[in-house]
């Protein structure tokens, strides 16, 4: 009786807690969507360009297809293949082909080497001087996976740990009392949520540059640019997810419900962070995309860390970062309106 009398209250605890039952149910139903959605979304296609065809090859080729560009010189097929327009091309020097690729996604690579080989297969024949030679923008033939998932993994695992524990600190900070008191005093809301966001991004900024010095100095993780924009890439990412953590939190009651958003808020950033790629995603899932942080921290440490690129391609993710920190701020500074009434 008393085992059963314990049974049942333990049943009445977590039917009472609704977040929980949404946790146990929906999330796990959401995160199978997500990777049904991912796995079985349609195969990549490559987008290749192709200079300087001879007449004699265009009847033989397929060039119809929506990914495929012509183009007239090597000039404008290069400035496509650095903005990232097309993943390689192809261009004929007395009939014989040459592959340029944008290299900094292997998969990519070897999607567009099988494409290009099957295309150039019925020029090839027993002739060798149609053996293509493959050249790269960035990164080479040896270029692993872990080059290239590499930061978007860096990325992750400093959003994931700072979201945690910043908010399961600050739920301590409401919990204990202590932000009640704070609120009693002449302190105004910002002066309270910037003192708490300082305190925290100092050990932070501390976190975040020994999780990235050690992935790049002692793993030997692909490093191509300058390791200062990496860190100012990841302080700023470490602020994003301090104030979202700490937002968060005013919304939990405990560190169980904090933990709850993990699947909700963090766990669906992975997919759209480029660690998949998004045009293989549904397409009416993909504008989730650009609304998460961690799609612009990751897509700037790939730019630094693989095509090795500074501040004029950066930027437009800095600039996204810090605005996705000063309004979780802002809405912090909101959210604190409803402890004022102690």
């Amino acid at each position: 009786m008393r085992i059963t009398a314990l049974i049942i209250r333990i049943l009445r605890q977590i039917v009472r807690d609704k977040r929980t039952m949404g946790l146990l149910i929906f999330a796990p139903i959401l995160v199978l969507t997500m990777l049904h959605l991912v796995f079985n979304g349609n195969d990549y296609t490559p987008k290749i360009g192709f200079v300087h065809i001879p007449e004699s090859i265009v009847d033989q080729i397929d060039i119809s297809d929506e990914k495929i560009t012509e183009y007239k010189n090597e000039k404008e097929a290069k400035e496509d293949l650095s903005s990232q327009e097309i993943d390689g091309y192809v261009v004929f020097h007395n009939q014989s082909p040459s592959i340029f690729l944008e290299g900094s996604d292997p998969t990519v690579n070897g999607a567009a080497i099988k494409w290009i080989q099957t295309v150039l297969k019925p020029l090839q024949g027993n002739e060798p001087s149609l053996e293509p030679k493959v050249d790269f923008l960035h990164g080479s033939a040896g270029m692993g996976q872990f080059d290239y998932f590499g930061p978007v993994l860096l990325g992750f695992f400093v959003f994931f740990f700072v979201f945690l524990i910043a908010g399961v600190s600050f739920l301590r900070e409401r919990t204990t009392g202590t932000l009640e008191r704070l609120l009693s005093t002449p302190l105004r809301k910002w002066e309270i949520v910037t003192g708490y966001v300082l305190g925290f991004g100092i050990f932070t900024m501390i976190q975040a540059t020994i999780i990235a010095a050690y992935a790049i100095y002692v793993l030997d993780m692909l490093m191509e640019g300058a390791f200062l924009y990496v860190l100012l890439i990841i302080l700023l990412l470490s602020f994003t997810a301090l104030t979202l953590g700490i937002l968060l939190s005013s919304f939990a009651n405990n560190e169980l419900q904090m933990i709850q958003f993990i699947p909700i808020v963090v766990v669906p950033q992975i997919f759209f962070s480029g660690l998949f790629n998004l045009e293989t995603i549904s397409e009416w899932l993909r504008w989730i995309g650009p609304f998460t942080p961690l799609y612009y921290a990751a897509d700037a440490l790939r730019d630094i860390m693989v095509r090795g690129y500074g501040w004029d391609e950066i930027y437009r993710d800095v600039f996204v970062l810090l605005g996705f920190s000063i309004l979780f701020m802002i809405v912090n500074i909101l959210a604190l309106r409803k402890y004022r009434e102690i």
